[in-house]
């Protein structure tokens, strides 16, 4: 049987795979912010990165830390207007140039 990806990238760097873990579970320890806090968060990002394994790591995750299945509907939601957002401001250069070709 073939190695996973996780368990060759822990051989082949197995300090930056230990130091990665130390930083993930420091990132989402208790601390300013509560676990479920941090939770929506990362669901909210991971659909702004579009990453599904973070999707789907972190929506149950969110879940256990007691975010209700509401609750993460509307983290994802605001991920969406957020997301959306930036085209929308973003718009003033497709303006700015439009405006160019004018002169």
């Amino acid at each position: 049987m073939a190695q996973s990806a996780g368990q060759r990238r822990k051989e082949l760097a197995p300090d930056i795979d230990a130091s990665w873990k130390q930083f993930s579970k420091a990132v989402f320890a208790e601390g300013a912010l509560d676990v479920k806090t941090k939770q929506l968060i990362a669901v909210a990002v991971a659909h702004v990165t579009q990453c599904p394994y973070c999707i789907q790591g972190h929506a149950p995750l969110a879940k256990r830390a007691g975010a209700t299945e509401a609750e993460i509907m509307e983290a994802i939601w605001v991920a969406a207007e957020m997301r959306a957002g930036g085209a929308v401001a973003h718009s003033h250069l497709a303006l700015d140039a439009l405006d160019g070709e004018d002169k």
